[in-house]
């Protein structure tokens, strides 16, 4: 059973799960040796925070001061409750038994100095361009002939990793600044790769962060695919684990290390799991549940807080869970893992998924070819703030397009995980399961890419994150403390939503689906006008007038 489809594609999820305090639970019990996340409260030093962790019988693994954020080992089953009574501390929670065997939690099957960075001239596309509906509708194809994206201009990919080895990815791809701050985790990866159970920079198991950046960066170089901004530069920050789960504690090393660095833009197309809604006291949840999602929330928002303090424009995806996130309806997903997921009324005063309505993070919503608001995307007045193409499989009702996957989202994949899904074969030849679904791409020299179509608001973002980077390549200044190109996340924001192609509500503003084969519970309800509403926000993001174009 699938845990969830919020921001991954709907035909894949992403979110590393963020295993909940479960007392009694097998990883809890005495003479086991379990991880935790602890979140230091506010205005309590490094030191203070370390005394209460050792007082409540933990042993700090690795620590961020910076948000006060530690990863911490204890065998003292009691741990979670003595350390959420410590008035030091918000709140820990338990991540994983150390040296447990797989449990059986298998990967989530999926359904259905490059060339390009000259200034002016022609637009140059690829072979598999034609395919890309969503390039030309975020209008990429144009806004190359005045900006390709500057080699200076970096994007995070805080995702599953980042398959280098797609000739697409390699040219624009550093390893240098790349990172991986989610080793491999038996319980829900399944066995090691390596020995140290970090996969090599350059590399992803789970697929979904290969996918968002090619739609962000890959080269216009004459083979397979570009993306929305072709000559920028792409880093890996591996928070997710390979099987699509994201803790707390990469996810915010992960963004601390891309305001010390002087990363550009980061893409966010996920949810910090295990809780879908993260609420300060929902009385359907324990007090250890709770004190953790208090740990989540204040974790989040200063690790998203000190990102754009240190210059980094934040891009979310708004969720794939359709429903209006001012008007959240009953979470019966959470938690997603450690435990069976049980009814939770949400509060919207006091609940918070997680990046995408954390503080500065620009929300994107999904649509389909036709502009349509995807059946699946999120969507509220309240959190949106753009719309991108994200895909819709059942987009185009009544003609032959419908229920198609050109509808969807073509992008990079990385070779392996196809493998082993049995959509290319051991040769690297595409499967009778692969046709129509996998695209193979091969240099004159031989070394091949391969390309596949989803959907979801994961999709969605890497074309806002494409956009967001022209901007700063195209209005930036030297960064003359790290080189490269830099310009403010608030001038980066407004000049995204001031270049978004406005776009209205329907009407009836009431849209069903049920003409696609979805229950009423999909229906939604368009708030607003036409600079700005529920469904499109400000607008559609439109990177060639993002950078100057008409």
């Amino acid at each position: 059973m699938r845990r969830r489809l919020i921001t991954g594609a709907v035909v894949t999820t992403t979110g590393l799960a963020f295993l909940a305090v479960i007392p009694g639970s097998a990883v809890a019990e005495p003479g086991n040796t379990v991880e935790y996340t602890v979140v230091a409260a506010d205005g309590v030093s490094a030191t203070d925070a370390a005394k209460a962790i050792t007082a409540a019988g933990g042993t700090i693994v690795t620590s961020n001061d910076t948000v006060g954020v530690y990863r911490v080992s204890s065998a003292d089953s009691r741990f979670g409750s003595k350390a959420t009574a410590s008035a030091a501390l918000i709140g820990a929670s338990e991540r994983r038994a150390l040296g447990r065997a797989p449990n059986g939690i298998e990967k989530i099957d999926r359904t259905a100095k490059g060339a390009g960075r000259g200034k002016g001239g022609p637009a140059r596309l690829d072979p598999l361009d034609s395919q890309l509906w969503g390039l030309a509708m975020v209008r990429s194809d144009k806004a190359r002939k005045i900006e390709p994206g500057d080699r200076g201009v970096t994007v995070g990919v805080l995702d599953t990793g980042l398959d280098a080895s797609n000739p697409d990815l390699a040219p624009n791809f550093n390893a240098k600044l790349s990172r991986n701050f989610a080793p491999d985790i038996v319980d829900v990866d399944g066995p090691c790769e390596v020995a140290s159970c970090l996969d090599p920079i350059g590399t992803d198991d789970g697929g979904h962060g290969t996918h968002v950046a090619g739609t962000i960066g890959a080269a216009a170089n004459g083979t397979g695919l570009s993306g929305v901004a072709p000559g920028v530069t792409l880093v890996e920050l591996k928070g997710g684990q390979d099987s699509g789960y994201f803790f707390l504690d990469p996810v915010v090393n992960a963004l601390t290390y891309a305001g010390d660095v002087g990363l550009d833009v980061v893409n966010m197309s996920f949810y910090v799991d295990p809780w879908l809604y993260n609420c300060t006291a929902n009385p359907a949840d324990s007090p250890e549940d709770q004190a953790e999602q208090r740990a989540i929330i204040t974790g989040m928002k200063r690790a998203l807080e000190y990102a754009h303090r240190k210059g980094v424009t934040l891009v979310g995806a708004l969720g794939n869970n359709h429903e209006d996130l001012g008007k959240p309806r009953t979470d019966v997903s959470s938690p997603d893992y450690g435990a069976d997921p049980y009814p939770r009324p949400i509060d919207n005063t006091s609940c918070w998924d997680l990046p995408t309505e954390g503080p500065h993070v620009i929300g994107v919503s999904s649509i389909g070819p036709s502009k349509t608001k995807a059946d699946y995307s999120n969507y509220g007045t309240e959190q949106i703030s753009v719309a991108a193409p994200g895909g819709w499989f059942r987009d185009g009702f009544g003609t032959d397009t419908y229920r198609t996957v050109g509808n969807e989202i073509l992008s990079s994949y990385p070779l392996k995980v196809l493998q082993e899904e049995g959509l290319v074969d051991e040769f690297g030849e595409i499967t009778p399961d692969g046709e129509g679904t996998v695209l193979k791409e091969c240099t004159k020299a031989g070394r091949c890419g391969y390309y596949t179509y989803l959907q979801g608001t994961s999709m969605a973002a890497p074309h806002a994150s494409g956009v967001a980077a022209l901007i700063v390549s195209r209005y930036g200044v030297p960064d003359h403390r790290r080189g490269g190109k830099t310009l403010a996340p608030d001038l980066v924001e407004k000049r995204l939503y001031q270049s978004a192609a406005e776009q209205a509500c329907p009407e009836p503003r009431l849209q069903s689906y049920v003409r696609e084969g979805r229950e009423a519970e999909f229906d939604a309800y368009c708030s607003g006008g036409e600079q700005f509403n529920g469904f499109y926000g400000h607008g559609i993001v439109d990177a060639y007038a993002a950078v100057g174009g008409r």
